[in-house]
Parts: C-alpha cells; sequence; structure tokens
C-alpha cells in the first residue's frame, strides 16, 4: 500500500482541466476538490479538450501499468517526452507548478495517515482477509503479489485496474467493513 506522486500529478490535472469520468475505470474526484478552468484556449490549436482527455487518459493508463516507475518523466518545462501528447503537454506546462504543490501537500497528508494506521493497527483488517482466505483455500492458496495505490479520492471505494492493482481511495481503511468488501473479492480472485 502506498500513494503515487506521479498519479496524484494527473489526478490534479484531470480535475484542473474538468475531464470528468476520464480513465478506465474512472477514477472519481480528488479530494479535497480542485477548482475546474475552461482549458480550451490552451488546447484549441493541438486538438482541443477532446485531445486532452484522449491523452490524459493514455498517460494515466501508463501510469497504472508502470506503478511505481515514474515514466514517462515529468521534467520541466518542455516536457518533451509528451511530444506526441501536445495538449496534455500544454496542460503540463502551464500547470506544473501549482500540480506539483498541491501533490506534495497530499504526499505530507498521506505519509502522516501512514504513521496514524501504524500506531493504531489500521491496516490489520487487509492482513485479516489475507489470513481468512489462506484458511479457506487450504493447500490450494496461492502466494500472490496486489499493489494498492491510495489516492486522496472524493468517493470512499477501489477500483480493480489491473490483475494485481488496485487503486483505492486513501480514506476507505477508515471503514474497516467497506474496505473488507471492495479488498476481499480480489484476495479472493488472486489467491
Amino acid at each position: 500500500m502506498d500513494t503515487s506522486g506521479p498519479m496524484l500529478l494527473a489526478l490534479y490535472l484531470k480535475d484542473y482541466a474538468g475531464l470528468n469520468g476520464a480513465g478506465m475505470p474512472p477514477v472519481a474526484p480528488a479530494e479535497p476538490r480542485i477548482r475546474e478552468t475552461d482549458q480550451h484556449q490552451l488546447t484549441q490549436h493541438v486538438g482541443g479538450i477532446p485531445a486532452l482527455r484522449r491523452e490524459w487518459e493514455v498517460w494515466w493508463q501508463h501510469l497504472i501499468e508502470n506503478h511505481p516507475e515514474m515514466s514517462p518523466a515529468l521534467e520541466p518545462p518542455n516536457f518533451t517526452a509528451f511530444g506526441e501528447a501536445p495538449a496534455l503537454q500544454r496542460s503540463l506546462q502551464a500547470h506544473f507548478g501549482s500540480a506539483l504543490a498541491w501533490a506534495r501537500e497530499r504526499r505530507a497528508e498521506y505519509e502522516r495517515l501512514e504513521r496514524e494506521r501504524a500506531s493504531n493497527g489500521a491496516t490489520d483488517v487487509l492482513r485479516e482477509i489475507v489470513e481468512e482466505r489462506q484458511l479457506e483455500a487450504g493447500t490450494a492458496a496461492r502466494d500472490f503479489n496486489l499493489t494498492i495505490i491510495e489516492l486522496p479520492l472524493s468517493e470512499d471505494r477501489a477500483w480493480l485496474v489491473n490483475t494485481d492493482k488496485v487503486i483505492m481511495s486513501q480514506h476507505l481503511l477508515e471503514d474497516p467493513e467497506a474496505f473488507r468488501s471492495y479488498l476481499k473479492p480480489v484476495v479472493e480472485l488472486l489467491m
């Protein structure tokens, strides 16, 4: 379980551009809410908002598949790795500073949350889910890896985004029963 700096940046840009429902599966907006702004002027000469949505979705999928790697590299001020995604490149050029500041604040909040969880045993529910499944499966139980990417999302739920990756609201763990309802089927599938 961890968060992702690149995904925090992408989440900021998605919400800032008003790309509601973007991504597969479409994740909830960030919490705290990011003020949406009109990106028409910024993107009109490179395909507009539809191009920005497509390019963002390709980037998001790449981030999911390559987590925890920072790929493609985010190298300001030109973001040359995004040369084939000009609308997204312009968005990064225009908003990287505010996206980075927001992402750093969320990372610091997540680190405080991790310390609290370590002291109060909040993550024990995940261990319990795995142990229960091991007992059910007996000798048929298999080793598995599961990556849980926690993000500050407004909707307390989880999204299975790959066979071994879940994106989850970082506050879902505050409700152990809801957490269990999302993660138990994933563990059963993997084990």
